[in-house]
């Protein structure tokens, strides 16, 4: 399977229900800072789980939604699109893998985001919901760099 290049950013216009839809509400969901959105596009169940190179594990809903929380009240803003992905379907449940570019502005700083993501989608109730999050910093010195501006 080839990946696709083309990003998907949340401004994606008439998907049909499907994948592609409801990575996309994700994608438009967070580059507006839109906690409530967010909210609705993951499942709620504490048996969800999300993985960041911040944050650590993250079991549950609670502990998922406090990240989000703390990433849309904070100075900065981050901004990531989805490319270079390919989407594997399984019944129920697909997961997407690929990659995350963007960019993380607090103050004068500007970082240029490098991110390898993995995605897990779970039908239910006749909608998609995410079930599991893992994002990977690209390098070992692009994440040092982005620890440091988050915390400073």
């Amino acid at each position: 399977m080839k990946p696709t290049q083309t990003a998907i950013t949340g401004n994606e216009q008439g998907l049909p229900d499907g994948p592609l839809a409801a990575l996309s509400e994700f994608y438009r969901a967070f580059n507006g800072r839109n906690l409530d959105a967010v909210a609705v596009n993951w499942a709620d169940s504490g048996d969800i789980a999300m993985d960041n190179p911040l944050g650590g594990i993250k079991r549950g809903r609670e502990e998922i939604m406090a990240v989000y929380s703390r990433i849309f009240g904070g100075a900065a803003t981050v901004y990531v699109e989805f490319y270079d992905y390919t989407i594997h379907e399984c019944g129920e449940m697909f997961y997407a893998v690929g990659r995350e570019r963007g960019s993380f502005t607090k103050g004068d700083v500007k970082i240029d985001l490098a991110i390898r993501t993995s995605r897990i989608f779970q039908k239910m109730r006749g909608r998609w919901y995410q079930v599991h999050h893992h994002g990977s910093i690209e390098t070992p010195q692009l994440l040092e760099t982005y620890q440091k501006a988050v915390a400073g």
